[in-house]
Formats: C-alpha cells, structure tokens, sequence
C-alpha cells in the first residue's frame, strides 16, 4: 500500500500545528481511508476519506469563522468518538482557537466547574443525552455563546435561542484552508479529573502533542495500513496522542468502536490491528475467559494453562530472558487448539495492545502475551502529552513501563519521585500558577508524584508518593496494587483497601452481578435480597478469596475484616473519575457507616 511520492510519516516539522498535520495528511493521502464508523440511520459500517474529512473540516471552519470568536477563545466537545469529534477539533484549531475536551459520562457539576474556568464560547455536543445531562447546572452556563448539536435536540419546552443543529450552522460547502498557526501556540486545555479536590486545566502546546506522537511512533513499529480501534474517550490524553494524531501522522486508518458493552461484536466486525486500552478491558476478557473455563472439562483448564505457560516461555526465549525447551516444539499445535480462538474473539488480526492508565496485572500480560498478543505498556501523564515511556515489542518487559522516550530526561529524586523534563512537559495549569509550581520545579522538571526506579534502560513504577495508607503501627501499604490483585478474582468488580490510621486493613468490595448471582445460589441465598451478601457464609467465602489474591503481600497487609457490595461506583455517583480511578475520600464519605461497622467489630 505505500504509493508515496513523499515518505508516509509525517514529521512534526513539516506539520507545524495540529491542524498543519491535518492538511498535510489531506495533500498526501486524499483517497486513503482515514475513519470507519457506524452510521446508525443505515445500520451499516462506513468509511470515510482524507479528503471527505477535509470537505467537512473546511465546512466547520467556516461555520466557526462566522461565530465572532477571537484567536484563543475556548470551544468544547462533548461527544463519542466519532469523526465529528475530529472534525470540531482540527475546525477550532484552524481557527487558533482553543479546544477543551470534555467527558460525556462526567458529573453536570463538573461539567459546569470546568466550562466556566476555561471561559468556554462555544459547546458542541453530541445530542439529546448530552443536552439532557447539562440541564442540572443549565443556569450557570451564561457565558457560552453558542452551542451545536451533531443531533436534533429536543429542548422540552426550554428553547434556548443559543443551540443550532451541526445541519443547520454548517455552510453546505467550503474550501479547506491552509492555515500558518505557531507550535508554540496553546492547543487544548485537558482538564485532569483528580481523585481530590476540583480538576486543573492542563495546557498543552501543538509542539507538545506532536512532538509526543512523534516520537511514540518512533518506538512502536507501525505501518500505514493499520487499523486503529478507538474507544478510550478522545478526552483521555493518551487516546487523543496515540490514537488519534499518531495515526494522523501515519496515514493509518481509526475505527470507532460504538460503545463499551458493543465492543465484543465491534472487535469481530472491524478486526483491527492496534489498540489502546486500559488494563481494565483486558482484565475482564480474562475473567470472562476463567469464568467460562470454570465451566468446562479439567483437561480442557489443563490444556489452556499449559497452553499459556508455553507461550510465555516462548515470548521469554524470543526475548533473550529465558532458555530454549522441548516444549516450545508444541507451540504450534497448541497455538491452533488454544490461541487462535481467544485471538478470533479479538478479531483475529490483532497485532499489538497498547497499555496505558493503570498497573497491567502480571496475570493478564501472562495470559494475552503468552497466547501471541504482544502487549506493550507504557506510563505517561496528562501532564506529559502524556506519553513519557513504552516497551517496545522485541525489548518488552512487561512488568516495566517501558523505555523512556527519546528527549525525555529522567531523574530519580532522594525520595525515589521519578521527575522529567521532556519537550512535551505542559505550559503550565491553567490560571493556576500556584498549582503549576507544586508540580514543575524551577529546573523545569515535573514532579510525577509516582515512585520509581531504572533498570537497564527500562522504567519501573514501585509506587505512588500519596496513595500509601500508614497503619496505627506505621506500616505503610500501597493500597492500589492490593486492590488490583483482588479484582483478579472475577467476582470482585470493585475493591477499596482501607486502614489510614487504623490498627488494621480492611475493604469495601463491590461483587460482579453474575457471579454473585452463582454464588448466592450455591449457597442455597437470594442473590436479589440486599442483606444476603451479609451473610455469615458468604463473608467467610469472600475472605477466603481475598486472601488467596493478596498473599503475595508482606504479612502486615492482611485484610481483617471486608464489606461487600452489590452496587457499582460509577463517574455519575462522584465515587471514581472518568478514568476510572477511584476518589478515596468520596468512597470514604458514602460508606463510613460500613467502615465504622468493620472497626467497631474489634
């Protein structure tokens, strides 16, 4: 597929802005495919090219234009992945104006915080359910000039003189523009959904976004006729660089993926070759996978786990780490028996995961990694555009995040804080000088807040500086890594390891609906009566679970007491952010009775 006159790769150089790169990939690559999505109406997935995508941008363009916007006004996006979504941000760009991405499932409070901080103009949205999610807080939002549509709305008897359809705002035609802005110039401010305290405004530069993409792909070995599937939210830094703008780079085509429940069928339709994912996708396809194990033959659970170990002997031989087997001669009679089928479920052309966000657990990398999935993680901060460090497939450890990207320096700080300064570090937080300065040292450094170490060339994260829980003894546990290996076990969804200043650890979990449904049965209990999960039996069953998940922990961090729960912490109940990373102290606030209980016991 490479019927270049010019090299595919776009350099940041030869971009310029974000929009720069947006217009060269148009000149380059005008018929290539740039967007496959689902088009509802048709029920019927569609491909869109550069150049239609630059047709429509240059439509958006226009439309802003005519808006009275001034160079670094700010315009917001809340929607779904979708092309849409592209073709708002490279408009605003174009424009020099400033875009703030906004998560669809956020809080309206939020919400609201966040548009008014950044004095945002103008809101796109995605439609009904979008609209009907800001009505809350719809008194405090003045300010906005403009707001549009991609759907109909129906405002349910509140007009508001200020919201258009994209059909009826959008010119029906316009001409792509060349567009000379500054590198150096704000791009988007991404507001950072902290686990304490109001989310900051993070300010990055074009030179940082594309300095950051390009240099990931410096590490990745990725070629023009990937497939991308896209569905982290285009909120999240990491799908926005890495996703979307790296693909850009690459002339490679992105797939949306239509929701988080369809992903499954999704997988099967677009049959991509990359994605980026958090850990927490893959843990489920792994306790889905042992679920439905648990169900079959014990030769058939022999079969699988041998498979794995094979395999991962075999990445481990490949790697230079371990030695050559015998039974490495059977991988390709356990690859056809095994493999293939968990690798069809993904689509079958699946050829590299990028993991980002959280801590990958050993056990999943072990599994996709041994059954042929090469699994990459990296690390990486909104704050850091946000790629900082990613394995490399032929040098990939996966209990590392990686190899530091090129130009980023690294340095490890007495009280082993990983700081960096990189050319994607931010400008700075926006209107908060305070908190910039907490966070980027007078060298320049950014102060990660994660603990750290370098092993030969690769990183390691041992910790975070805050989320340590000190016990009345002063011990001191990291709570994350506690829970993460509890959530292994399929029936936990959920687990908060609690203990600050108290004589013992305990946790609140939240069980998996399914199997706690299996489990109440085995147990001759209502799985739909609140108080059954309370039950004596199945408290000693629980524990026991617990306990078999975290014995790998010194013996100071044992779980003395649990709560279980059968309702899910969600972004809408402030309990986690829209990265999913649970907010302690809200937890804290809403089941302090619970915690109470547990303490009071002893």
């Amino acid at each position: 597929m490479h019927h270049d006159k010019k090299p595919s790769h776009i350099t940041p150089e030869e971009a310029g802005t974000l929009f720069g790169l947006f217009y060269e990939r148009v000149q380059r690559s005008p018929h290539e495919t740039a967007y496959r999505y689902y088009d509802v109406s048709e029920e019927t997935w569609k491909d869109l090219s550069w150049a239609d995508a630059g047709t429509t941008v240059a439509r958006w363009q226009a439309a802003l234009a005519g808006e009275n916007l001034q160079p670094g006004d700010r315009v917001a996006i809340m929607m779904q992945n979708c092309p849409d979504w592209v073709m708002a941000d490279q408009a605003t760009l174009a424009n020099g104006l400033v875009v703030v991405p906004l998560y669809t499932q956020d809080r309206a409070e939020n919400v609201a915080y966040v548009l008014q901080n950044a004095g945002v103009k103008l809101l796109v949205l995605g439609g009904q359910a979008h609209w009907d999610s800001l009505q809350p807080v719809r008194d405090q939002l003045g300010f906005v000039s403009r707001i549009v549509s991609l759907e109909h709305i129906d405002t349910a008897g509140h007009p508001d003189i200020r919201l258009k359809t994209a059909g009826e705002w959008l010119p029906d035609e316009a001409k792509l523009m060349r567009v000379d802005g500054d590198s150096d110039a704000l791009a988007t401010i991404v507001y950072t959904s902290g686990t304490t305290g109001r989310p900051k405004g993070v300010m990055l530069s074009h030179r940082n976004i594309l300095w950051n993409a390009h240099r990931s792909l410096q590490m990745v070995n990725c070629h023009p006729d990937e497939l991308f599937l896209s569905f982290l939210p285009l909120s999240h830094t990491l799908e926005r660089t890495a996703g979307y703008y790296l693909p850009m780079m690459l002339g490679a085509a992105v797939a949306y993926n239509r929701s988080i429940p369809q992903l499954g069928d999704d997988l099967l339709a677009i049959r991509p070759t990359i994605m980026i994912a958090v850990p927490r996708i893959f843990e489920r396809v792994y306790n889905k996978i042992h679920a439905s194990l648990d169900e079959k033959s014990s030769f058939a659970r022999a079969l699988f786990g041998f498979a794995v170990d094979v395999g991962w002997s075999r990445f481990e031989y490949r790697q230079g780490r371990g030695a050559w087997h015998m039974k490495l001669l059977l991988w390709p009679l356990l690859k056809k028996l095994v493999a293939d089928k968990i690798m069809a479920k993904l689509g079958g052309r699946m050829r590299l995961a990028v993991i980002g966000g959280a801590a990958l657990p050993e056990g999943v990398a072990r599994l996709f990694i041994g059954l042929g999935l090469p699994m990459i993680q990296g690390y990486g901060l909104t704050e850091t555009s946000p790629v900082i460090s990613v394995n490399q497939v032929e040098k990939n450890d996966p209990a590392s995040v990686g190899l530091l990207l090129e130009d980023v320096e690294a340095t490890i700080s007495d009280a082993d804080e990983l700081l960096v300064r990189s050319p994607g570090v931010m400008l700075g937080y926006w209107a908060n000088e305070k908190a910039t300065r907490e966070i980027i040292d007078g060298e320049g450094r950014l102060h990660t807040g994660d603990k750290a170490r370098i092993d030969n060339g690769h990183l390691y994260i041992t910790g975070r500086l805050k989320e340590i829980i000190v016990l009345a003894n002063g011990e001191k546990i990291p709570p994350t890594d506690m829970e993460m290996a509890i959530c292994m076990d399929n029936l936990f969804e959920q687990a908060m390891v609690i203990g600050d200043n108290r004589p013992f650890l305990a946790a609140l979990l939240v069980l998996d609906r399914e199997q706690w449904t299996r489990l109440a049965k085995q147990l001759r209990l209502d799985p739909d009566d609140p108080q059954a999960c309370d039950h004596q039996q199945v408290r000693e069953v629980v524990r026991e679970r617990v306990a078999k998940r975290i014995n790998a922990f010194p013996g100071y961090a044992r779980i003395r007491d649990i709560s279980c729960l059968l309702e899910p912490w969600s972004i809408e109940d402030g309990l986690i952010t829209p990265t999913l990373k649970l907010k302690r102290d809200a937890v804290c606030r809403r089941f302090q009775a619970d915690i109470e209980r547990m303490y009071e016991k002893h």
